[in-house]
């Protein structure tokens, strides 16, 4: 059974994202860290499907496919070999530059993400994607929580637990530090 990874990048009090959606903290919380691109780089080895909301697809595909060189070239390579699926009920097609397509799935995520976890394969990754990610907790989806908490705190923005989400109880399994200031922290649901 594969495993379904949630990586969120967070701010300390718990932003997924900042006004008007920005994500700006992220980079400056990771950009020319060795320690973290080395861990990221690892990352990439246990992972062979990425799946993304509309919104975040549109901003990674614009970004990584462009990368031709660099520091993040050998990440962007990586990502961009990798199969990725956009869960969005308005796209009709997900290009990603000269590489293959997304698969686009416009019906219900959950109901999806449950048959690809019976597939046989490496686990698949979030990134972003709130909304999908949202809906995956909520069906007890995910198997492994990610979380790299950026040293920053915002006035507002998008948590990645909204106020009405339903309790977790969860169970440490890594920490990590990066040169940077951001922190790992993972986590596996305590059932």
């Amino acid at each position: 059974m594969r495993k379904v990874i949630l990586q969120e990048f967070v701010t300390l009090n718990g932003l997924a994202a900042g006004p008007n959606d920005s994500v700006d903290f992220v980079p400056e919380s990771t950009t020319g860290d060795q320690s973290f691109g080395d861990r990221q780089m690892a990352f990439m080895d246990s992972i062979d499907t990425i799946l993304l909301g509309r919104t975040t697809y549109q901003m990674f595909s614009q970004y990584w496919p462009e990368v031709k060189e660099g520091g993040d070239k050998p990440f962007a390579d990586k990502l961009n070999a990798i199969s990725k699926i956009v869960f969005s009920r308005t796209l009709d097609r997900a290009p990603w530059g000269a590489f293959d397509d997304a698969v686009i799935v416009g019906n219900d995520a959950a109901k999806e993400v449950a048959r690809l976890k019976q597939e046989s394969g490496k686990a698949m990754v979030i990134w972003g994607s709130l909304s999908l990610a949202r809906s995956l907790i909520e069906a007890g989806l995910i198997d492994d929580y990610q979380l790299v908490v950026c040293p920053v705190v915002l006035e507002r923005g998008k948590p990645l637990f909204p106020d009405d989400a339903q309790g977790l109880d969860l169970r440490l399994i890594d920490t990590r530090s990066f040169d940077r200031g951001a922190v790992l922290l993972a986590y596996v649901p305590a059932r």
